[in-house]
């Protein structure tokens, strides 16, 4: 599914790429296109393969057991929700402007996937300061707060103390199974506040709890119980990571008051691009093609996504958990970093500048604000000096230093990659998910991989329940 309206993102690697000609000293820090070129028959592989996963686990037949398991259904779920789920994306729509409607507050209880990418929603698309906002300043949606993600006793009481002085509340409570013992303890005290704000009205109280959850387990058996009159499903085939564009993310987005359609049409339009554009002319196989010569012939093992404004961290946390736990297998898989420039150009910047070269770093630019531009006036107190940059902007002075700062980096010889979005909204962050989301399966496929999966987080969570039970 194509939509020529939406204006497509672009990866620019071009700094990145070392004449043939240049010395031996200067082609060591870099890539030629000959190095593409041999990559470009295993990308076109990889691809083919993920395209297949995604037709196999559509079939429902048996799955060979090097692919188990198989978490292929995120990659049509944009297609989906648009087409012949359409009546599922409107029940969501129509129950998120319910929930506004009726609340001043929504807690949104989830853990890792589960959270990440509606925090990432929010934070890159919401106003900055959307909770300190009146109400209709937030144009009638609630203040949006996260929990269930940590077990730290002094922030849930800190927010409950927030709740107690407002009876018009909701949890959207997001956990596939229910078993992850963090969201289901956050649930259990988040409802006890809630049954207590309610003050007995049991109606008001299960209109007040939207369960996101799998077809079976021990929320979905909850929300029974509870009498829920709205439960959403993560649906089969999708892991908690590769769940954004699945109702854990679009509810809550539609909560908001987002445009969660202009989200997934993003993500279609980058589907299109990774199903039909050859390398070189494809986001998703030429970032691959890039992270991994980096990574075994130059010896980029950390990745660095260097986002250039506030907005946009929360989706390199994101991005970090994505990468993390798909390829960080086998002894293998980079190390993912995320920095918020220009912040972290007086803290990290050092050692990115002169440090030890194992750092691939993208830039994740903006190109335009959202906002008019905010100007430097003059002055007749020039004790700063800032009147000679009279009439300058806050763009101009974060250009200037993304221009600075990769010019510093290629004098060094440590060259940069820009992945460049038009402007943030929904359609470009739609596509930022669905490219990386790409990226990690077909990059894991390249490296015999399987991308789906997280068997060392299991480690932690049966000892701790162990220790949780143990008597005595």
């Amino acid at each position: 599914m194509s939509n020529s309206s939406i204006s497509p993102i672009v990866y620019d690697y071009s700094a990145i790429i070392q004449l043939e000609t240049a010395s031996p000293l200067v082609r060591q820090f870099g890539l030629t296109r000959a190095d593409l070129d041999w990559a470009a028959a295993g990308l076109l592989a990889a691809r083919r393969d993920v395209l297949e996963d995604l037709v196999l686990f559509q079939k429902g037949g048996p799955v060979p057991a090097e692919k188990e398991p198989l978490d292929a259904a995120f990659m049509g779920l944009p297609e989906r929700f648009l087409g012949r789920d359409r009546a599922v994306l409107d029940d969501i729509l129509a129950t998120a402007d319910r929930l506004a409607g009726e609340v001043d507050r929504v807690v949104v209880l989830g853990i890792g996937g589960s959270y990440m990418g509606t925090r990432a929603i929010m934070e890159a698309c919401c106003h900055p300061c959307h909770n300190e906002l009146s109400r209709e300043a937030r144009k009638g949606r609630p203040r949006i707060y996260f929990e269930g993600n940590n077990v730290d006793n002094d922030a849930v009481a800190g927010l409950l103390d927030v709740l107690a002085a407002d009876d018009r509340w909701a949890i959207v409570v997001i956990s596939k199974s229910g078993g992850t013992l963090e969201t289901a303890v956050g649930f259990r005290i988040f409802l006890d506040a809630l049954k207590k704000s309610c003050g007995g009205d049991e109606e008001k109280f299960r209109r007040r709890i939207v369960p996101i959850t799998g077809e079976k387990g021990r929320l979905r058996d909850l929300s029974k119980a509870l009498g829920c009159p709205n439960v959403f499903p993560i649906h089969d085939g999708v892991g908690g990571r590769f769940s954004v564009l699945d109702p854990v993310g679009l509810f809550p987005a539609a909560v908001m008051g987002l445009d969660v359609v202009k989200l997934l049409e993003g993500a279609a339009a980058m589907n299109d691009r990774f199903r039909t554009a050859a390398p070189g002319a494809n986001p998703v196989l030429d970032y691959v093609a890039v992270s991994r010569l980096m990574e075994v012939r130059r010896g980029a093992t950390i990745r660095v996504l260097s986002t250039w404004g506030k907005r946009l961290e929360a989706v390199g946390l994101w991005y970090d958990q994505l990468l993390a736990e798909s390829l960080g297998k086998d002894n293998q898989g980079t190390t993912p970093l995320t920095v918020v420039n220009t912040r972290d150009l007086h803290s990290r910047g050092q050692q990115h500048q002169e440090g030890r070269r194992d750092k691939l770093i993208t830039n994740l630019i903006v190109e335009q604000s959202n906002r008019p531009p905010l100007t430097i006036e003059k002055s007749p107190l020039d004790q700063d000096k800032l009147n000679e940059l009279a009439g300058k902007t806050l763009p101009d002075i974060l250009r200037a230093a993304l221009a600075g700062t990769n010019q510093a980096y290629a004098e060094d010889h440590r060259p940069t990659t820009d992945l460049r979005l038009p402007r943030l909204d929904e359609s470009t962050l739609g596509q930022v998910f669905q490219m990386f989301m790409l990226t990690t399966i077909v990059e894991g496929r390249l490296i015999g991989i399987n991308p789906y999966g997280q068997p060392g987080v299991e480690g932690y969570k049966k000892n701790m329940n162990a220790i949780l039970r143990a008597k005595g």
